[in-house]
């Protein structure tokens, strides 16, 4: 199976919560024999650049065997991460669909059919968003995330209101979205280690691992890192200067599924709580985190997505959430159909 062909689209599609529609890139690879496999990632890209983009990354890719996945990787021009990703998951869609096999018999098999979801309350004042997080408590979304404003007094003030929403089933995780000092998430870590909160996320805005450490040395709440984990080497930093109890790995960061598995074993080596995160998406990557999640067991955490605010997305059938875990589709490639008129549809041109 040799990739001879290669198309690019932008979509977005509303999601709510979100101030602006999710925008993704899809990537499409076709083979000499006309099989296709399908990408996904976020690459703030024009329309009008879309031909000239294909023409060059074409010209990269086509001849080589789909199957060489390890070598597509490496090809010089393939230098943005997201890309790689995009790109990636499309030749493992493909390879899947050849063997009649889900990704997930590739990965090791299936060790979770239900991947348990994190997912994100919108911004807003403290009380609408308690009353969010009920919500979402009631509809089985035991794992929430709240993301900071960067302002102390008022990021407080919103997990005090989750906290007097009586929300003892559910679990909170603090993104600081890198935005305190070292004095000042000092600060917030003392307020936090009597609330209801089970780590907090990117606590600075010096990434530095070595800063990361020095905050740890001085709370009792877990840390939390994902903006800084970029590959297997900052998981290994990570451990080394003991920065944090857990890391949030973000495929498109890392660079893809192979790049953010071996970001997991290094976590689970170190005994580190892992998942995956990152920016909402339209359906096709939220499959390919699925067979990576069901099949990986170092993963053991709370895998985020939004999937559940999208108005739509771009598959034939549905992804299935229930309690708050999305099932396992065990079709074959990624196990979902994209439908070409919804990408038609909501292509940004």
């Amino acid at each position: 199976m040799i990739l001879s062909d290669l198309e690019f689209y932008l979509v977005e599609v509303p999601c709510d919560g979100l101030p602006a529609p999710v925008r993704s890139l899809l990537a499409r690879l076709v083979t000499d024999a006309g099989h296709e496999g399908w990408g996904e990632a976020r690459l703030l890209w024009r329309p009008d650049e879309l031909p000239r983009r294909r023409e060059i990354i074409l010209s990269l890719v086509a001849g080589h065997s789909v199957f060489d996945v390890e070598e597509l990787l490496e090809l010089e021009g393939l230098g943005d991460a997201r890309l790689r990703s995009a790109l990636e998951m499309a030749s493992w869609d493909l390879i899947g669909r050849a063997a009649r096999q889900p990704l997930c018999h590739f990965f090791g098999g299936v060790y979770r059919s239900r991947v348990p979801l994190a997912v994100r309350l919108p911004s807003g004042p403290p009380g609408r968003v308690a009353q969010t997080a009920r919500e979402l408590a009631e509809q089985g979304f035991h794992c929430q995330i709240v993301t900071a404003c960067g302002r102390l007094e008022e990021d407080l003030a919103t997990l005090e209101a989750i906290g007097e929403s009586s929300l003892d089933w559910v679990e909170v995780e603090f993104d600081a979205a890198a935005s305190y000092d070292l004095d000042s998430a000092r600060e917030l870590c003392v307020e936090l280690e009597d609330r209801i909160v089970k780590s907090v996320l990117d606590p600075l805005k010096d990434q530095r691992l070595d800063e990361v450490a020095s905050l740890r040395r001085q709370t009792t709440v877990p840390l939390a890192l994902r903006r800084a984990i970029r590959g297997p080497e900052d998981v290994l930093a990570l451990v080394r200067c003991g920065a944090a109890e857990a890391v949030v790995i973000d495929r498109q960061q890392v660079g893809g599924i192979l790049r953010a598995r071996q970001s997991a074993a290094v976590a689970k080596a170190a005994r580190l709580q892992a998942a995956l995160g990152g920016d909402p998406t339209l359906g096709i990557a939220t499959a390919a985190m699925l067979q990576v999640a069901a099949s990986t067991p170092a993963l053991s955490g709370q895998n985020e997505s939004a999937y559940h605010q999208l108005e739509d997305d771009l598959l034939t059938e549905p992804l299935e959430i229930i309690d708050g875990m999305m099932t396992l589709p065990q079709t074959p490639g990624l196990g979902i159909e994209v439908d070409r008129a919804k990408v038609e549809r909501y292509q940004v041109t």
